[in-house]
């Protein structure tokens, strides 16, 4: 027998190539795994590839570490089907490991034909040597192969895909494959005399060992390369999934949540109502939805600032929120707003719970070193029965806490189907309101002011008046905290401002020059900054001097603000317009800031007028008004004047002038003049 020898640096070298191929070979296994579709495929074949070069490689320098004491060559052909073979059989491996589950039978089987297909491999890469005589096979060392490729098999799958598990893996499959592979050479016996066909015209001569080693750790660096990229960029990927799946998560929060409560917002609570209600309709029972809004949270804010309004908004929450059954919802829907949603027993058990939120509220709430105390106001609505629909019930609940408010606050009212009716024809008041103030459906009335010695006209009030195109001309008390509320009141006073001047101008152009217009200034006109400047230019576009014209403004008006309004008036009085108190007598001022007020005039409130016959308390008021008013030089207006022992008793009092039912109603101007005009021809 021939005796062939090794070289062991070739021998390192094929058991280096060997756990190189198999650590690749786990790294693509795993992103196989990863992947799917036509990128898996992709993958598969070209982990085949790359892992059947390594494995063909390890056998084919093994190959030429083995030198006999004749020349040896290797048949081109069949050593391109033994690399074949291999490229096969990896690609079978690994699409058996892709699978989704592997069962005993499905593993025997695919390592049956993987050992069947690495063992192929290297006994085609042995017969492409053409000996002569063939090799004899030692049987007991051929089945010793297989049983290593088995071995190195079951290893690779049962290793966790983590990376220093596949390095261990690598090593332990490395060597079983190169065991194989000697084990198999070490089978092989060459009788004497034996000579190699392929020596001839085959593959032979010094370096291809290099050529070999070097091509294939280029295609299993590439492979692995770009596996290990690959893995990187998957991972990255999913840390920005994670990223992304958080932020998504973040913004629903957002977009369901209030930001400054954490609280379920309108939004989320639309949809709990709905499927509450959605719950009752299949499995019976009722449920309540509860509006509470916050009395007395303004002068929180407007006391403290905004930030103390936030935190005790917070606590307010807070608060309700301890009280809360896991079946229920507490949101908060704006401003000092919060709706709770209650599962209810019985619909009367909505009594109790409403109670106990307005309690709640009404305990001291300690917030920076403040105790600050509020009420809530709480509108019930009750499903079955008060709506439809989640907004319905929204609005319904909102009537009734309306109505609470209405009723003196810090309490509770359930939905009655009246306070629908009275919000809509509010709303619809409200458009009309502001078509009115559009289309110029105001007018002005004028009640005229008589002197009280003589009986002459000495001006006129004006009055507004609104022209509706249903309901027919409206009274100021149907309309005017409206205006207040929303704001209207603003370009409704700036239009009355001018009319009056307008119209004054053409009395005072007829010879009317003593006279004065009366104007009436509401709370938030005389607050708002433009006031002083549209005087003046209402005064200028009719060129009507500026005594001509009196402001009334109440007396709580004038002491609300005591300092502002004092520079408000000083400008007015700079101008030289004439400033009245109107309803004197009603509010809480102050004489000292009285004495200090530039008024020209005051004007006795007909409440005291009214009863001035019966009550002798009232004629001891007018009195000290009478009194008061001559001390500090001002002129003395009675308003309400509706019978003559009235009108004597005030005279006698020393008031200026007269004004009332009794000695003239508010008429449109022209029928107003028709009656001065009257009076004077009576005169005369």
């Amino acid at each position: 027998m021939l005796t062939g020898t090794y070289s062991p640096a070739l021998v390192l070298i094929s058991l280096f190539v060997a756990i190189l191929a198999s650590y690749t070979a786990l790294d693509l296994t795993g992103r196989i795994a990863t992947t799917r579709g036509r990128a898996a495929l992709l993958w598969m074949a070209g982990g085949a590839l790359a892992m059947g070069i390594g494995v063909w490689s390890m056998h084919f320098i093994g190959m030429l570490a083995f030198s006999l004491p004749i020349d040896l060559g290797y048949d081109t052909g069949i050593t391109a089907l033994s690399l074949l073979i291999s490229v096969l059989s990896c690609g079978f491996a690994l699409w058996l490991v892709s699978q989704q589950s592997l069962p005993l039978w499905q593993l025997a089987f695919g390592a049956l034909v993987m050992g069947a297909g690495i063992s192929a491999m290297h006994y085609t890469g042995m017969a492409a040597m053409r000996m002569q005589p063939g090799i004899d096979y030692d049987p007991s060392l051929f089945g010793a192969s297989a049983a290593a490729l088995w071995i190195a098999f079951r290893l690779r799958r049962n290793t966790p895909y983590v990376r220093l598990a596949r390095c261990g893996a690598a090593v332990v499959m490395g060597i079983a494959i190169v065991g194989m592979h000697y084990t198999g050479m070490a089978a092989a016996r060459f009788p004497d005399g034996s000579f190699c066909g392929a020596a001839v015209d085959g593959l032979s001569g010094k370096g291809l060992d290099n050529l070999v080693l070097i091509t294939t750790l280029a295609v299993l660096v590439i492979a692995l390369l770009t596996s290990v990229l690959d893995a990187r960029l998957e991972a990255r990927t999913a840390v920005l999934a994670e990223s992304l799946t958080l932020a998504n998560r973040e913004l629903t929060q957002l977009a369901l949540h209030d930001t400054l409560t954490g609280l379920p917002n309108r939004t989320l609570l639309a949809d709990r109502i709905d499927q509450a209600m959605q719950r009752v309709t299949e499995q019976g029972g009722c449920f309540a939805l509860m509006f509470i809004d916050l009395d007395g949270f303004k002068p929180v804010n407007d006391a403290f600032g905004h930030h103390m309004g936030d935190q005790l908004l917070r606590e307010v929450a807070v608060r309700l929120r301890e009280d809360l059954r896991s079946q229920d919802t507490l949101a908060r829907i704006g401003g000092d707003e919060f709706v709770l949603l209650v599962q209810l027993n019985e619909a009367d058990d909505a009594l109790r719970l409403a109670a106990r939120q307005v309690g709640l509220i009404g305990q001291a709430f300690r917030v920076a070193e403040h105790e600050l105390q509020i009420s809530a106001s709480v509108g019930i609505a009750v499903y079955p029965g008060n709506g439809l629909t989640p907004q319905e019930l929204l609005m319904n609940a909102d009537a009734a806490m309306y109505h609470a408010k209405g009723t003196g606050k810090n309490g509770y009212s359930f939905f009655d189907a009246s306070m629908n009716s009275d919000a809509r024809r509010q709303l619809q008041l409200l458009q009309d309101l502001r078509h009115a103030v559009e289309h110029g459906e105001f007018r002005l009335y004028y009640q005229p002011k008589f002197d009280a010695a003589n009986g002459s006209p000495v001006g006129a009030e004006a009055l507004l008046r609104w022209e509706h195109p249903q309901l027919g001309l409206l009274l100021p008390d149907k309309f005017i905290d409206l205006a207040e509320k929303t704001g209207l009141i603003i370009p409704i006073g700036e239009w009355v401002l001018n009319e009056a001047c307008r119209q004054m101008r053409e009395w005072y152009s007829e010879g009317y020059e003593s006279w004065r217009i009366a104007v009436n200034i509401s709370a938030l006109q005389f607050c708002h900054v433009g006031l002083v400047e549209s005087v003046a230019r209402a005064l200028r576009l009719h060129r009507l001097p500026a005594n001509s014209l009196t402001l009334e403004i109440t007396e709580t008006t004038a002491m609300s603000d005591a300092d502002a309004s004092m520079t408000v008036l000083k400008q007015l009085a700079d101008m030289g317009v004439d400033l009245s108190i109107d309803d004197f007598g009603t509010g809480y001022s102050s004489l000292m800031y009285l004495k200090r007020l530039p008024a020209n005039e005051l004007k006795i409130d007909r409440g005291f007028v009214r009863d001035l016959e019966h009550d002798s308390d009232d004629a001891a008021i007018v009195s000290a008004i009478v009194a008061l008013g001559q001390a500090l030089g001002l002129r003395i207006v009675a308003e309400g004047v509706e019978t003559d022992v009235q009108q004597s008793f005030l005279t006698q009092l020393g008031c200026d002038s007269l004004q009332g039912y009794f000695l003239g109603h508010p008429l449109p101007a022209a029928r107003f003049m028709q009656n001065i005009h009257q009076a004077e021809r009576l005169t005369l």
